[in-house]
C-alpha cells in the first residue's frame, strides 16, 4: 500500500462515505415503460470510465422506482460497475435531472458528506491505485462480482478537504484537454469518411470546378463519365504461390479496422498452426482478404514486409501497377459501400460455407479515375489519416501524462498548493 504523508490519513472508503449501496439485482422486465411515464433507469453500460453515458437508458415506472429507493441516484453519486463486461468501471453521476434509477453498481452517497471531496475520490478509484484494489476485490469475490463489503473495505487516502479539491480541480483540467482532443479526433474521423464518399464516387474532383464534368450510371451508383468501371479481375491478378517450403515468414492476419497485422504481435499469442507449408505466400504490395470474412470488411494491403504468409483460407491478388494506385484501391475497397457489395456477393456465391472465392470477387466492379487522378485522391486521404494519427498521439500522450500525475498527487508524492481563499 502507497505511504501518504504524515499530515494525510488513510482509512476505509467505507468511513469516508458511510453509505454505500448496490443498485437493483433482478429481472426488470415487466417494469419497463414509455419515456413520457417513467424514470429513466441506468445500467451497466451507462458506466464508462470517466464519465457517465446518458445515451441507451431505459425507463421505469413510478411505482417501481418509489418501491427501489435505494436503487435511485443522484448528481455527484460514485458509481461502479459491479457485473459484466463492465465490471470495475467507475464514474460519477452527472447530467440527471430529476429522478432516476440504477441497476447492477455499487452506488457510493456522497452528496450527505461534506468533509470529502466526490471529484477527488472518483479519480482515485480510477487511478491504477484504486483500480487494483478493485479488481483483485472482484476476483476475490463470487463469480467476479463486486460488492457493498468489498468497496468500503478500499483503502483511500484522505488528504485535506481543500488539498482534496485542488487535486481534483488539477486533474479536471486533464480530463478537459483529454475530452477535447477525443471530440477532434471523431470530428477529424467523420470529416474523412465524408471526404472519402466525395472523393471516391467522383461527386468532388481534385483540379476540376463542380458541375463541369458528367455522371454515368453504374450498377453501384453513379460515377464521372470519364472514369473506367472495369472488373477486379480486368485490374487485377490472383496470386497463388505456397509456402511449400516451409520458410519461417511472418504470418499475418487481416483486420477489420486496421487491415493486415503482425498476427503474433497483434494477438499477443500464437494462433496460427506449427505447419505453415500450406500458407499462401503475400508479397509487400498485393491485397489479400479471409474468403470467409470478407463481408465483415476484412480486407488488407500488405505493407509490412517484404514477404509475410496468410492461412489458406485467403486470397492474395496483385493490381496492375499501369491502371491501378494501390493506396486508391484499398481505400475504395474500405469503405461501407464496398463491404455491403461483399456481403450481398458472398450470400449469392455458390460456395454455400459463405465463402467469397476469387471468382466471384473478382466479377465486382470498381470505379477507377484516371491513374493521375487516383494518386491524388490517395494523397488527400493519407493526409486526413496523418491529421487523426498525429492527434491520436497527442491524446495517448495527454492520457500518460495524467496517469503519472494521478500517481504522484493521489500519493502526495507531489504536493499541491492551496492558497487561503481555497481553504476557506
Amino acid at each position: 500500500m502507497s505511504k501518504y504523508p504524515s499530515d494525510w490519513l488513510s482509512k476505509p472508503l467505507g468511513k469516508v462515505y458511510p453509505k454505500i449501496v448496490v443498485g437493483y439485482v433482478g429481472n426488470v422486465n415487466d417494469h419497463y415503460c414509455r419515456a413520457e411515464e417513467g424514470v429513466p433507469f441506468y445500467r451497466t453500460l451507462n458506466i464508462r470510465d470517466g464519465y457517465f453515458r446518458h445515451s441507451e437508458h431505459l425507463y421505469v415506472t413510478h411505482e417501481f422506482n418509489e418501491k427501489n429507493k435505494k436503487s435511485q441516484i443522484t448528481n455527484n453519486d460514485i458509481l461502479i460497475a459491479r457485473v459484466g463486461a463492465n465490471l470495475g468501471m467507475v464514474c460519477k453521476a452527472n447530467g440527471i435531472s430529476g429522478l432516476a434509477n440504477m441497476a447492477n453498481a455499487i452506488i457510493i452517497k456522497t452528496n450527505d458528506v461534506n468533509s470529502a471531496d466526490a471529484d477527488f475520490y472518483t479519480s482515485f478509484l480510477l487511478s491504477p491505485m484504486g483500480k487494483n484494489q478493485i479488481y483483485s476485490g472482484a476476483a476475490g469475490g463470487a463469480q467476479g462480482v463486486f460488492n457493498t463489503k468489498l468497496t468500503q473495505e478500499i483503502i483511500v487516502p484522505v488528504p485535506p478537504l481543500p488539498e482534496q479539491r485542488k487535486i481534483a480541480q488539477i486533474l479536471s483540467t486533464w480530463d478537459r484537454g483529454i475530452a477535447t482532443t477525443e471530440k477532434l479526433i471523431d470530428a477529424s474521423k467523420q470529416q474523412k469518411k465524408a471526404l472519402m464518399q466525395q472523393l471516391l464516387t467522383g461527386k468532388k474532383r481534385l483540379g476540376y470546378d463542380e458541375g463541369t464534368y458528367t455522371f454515368k450510371k453504374t450498377r453501384y451508383g453513379a460515377i464521372p463519365t470519364d472514369w473506367a468501371y472495369p472488373a477486379i479481375k480486368d485490374i487485377a491478378v490472383q496470386i497463388s504461390e505456397k509456402n511449400s517450403k516451409g520458410l519461417d515468414l511472418p504470418v499475418l492476419s487481416c483486420s477489420k479496422y486496421d487491415g493486415f497485422v503482425d498476427s503474433l504481435k497483434y494477438f499477443k499469442k500464437k494462433v496460427y498452426s506449427d505447419d505453415t507449408s500450406g500458407y499462401r505466400v503475400i508479397s509487400k504490395g498485393c491485397f489479400g482478404f479471409p474468403a470467409n470474412h470478407i463481408e465483415e470488411g476484412s480486407i488488407g494491403l500488405q505493407n509490412l514486409y517484404e514477404k509475410g504468409i496468410v492461412s489458406p483460407i485467403y486470397v492474395v491478388f496483385q493490381a496492375k501497377k499501369n491502371l491501378v494506385e494501390n493506396r486508391y484501391l484499398y481505400a475504395l475497397l474500405k469503405t461501407d459501400h464496398y463491404r455491403q457489395i461483399f456481403s450481398a456477393a458472398t450470400n449469392a456465391s455458390v460456395d454455400r460455407r459463405g465463402s467469397l472465392r476469387w471468382k466471384e470477387f473478382s466479377a465486382i466492379h470498381v470505379s477507377l479515375p484516371p491513374l493521375e487522378e487516383q494518386k491524388a485522391i490517395a494523397d488527400v486521404l493519407e493526409l486526413a489519416d496523418k491529421e487523426i494519427e498525429l492527434l491520436e498521439a497527442k491524446l495517448a500522450h495527454f492520457k500518460q501524462e495524467k496517469k503519472a500525475l494521478m500517481q504522484q498527487l493521489l500519493t502526495g508524492k507531489r504536493r499541491v498548493k492551496v492558497t487561503e481563499t481555497e481553504v476557506a
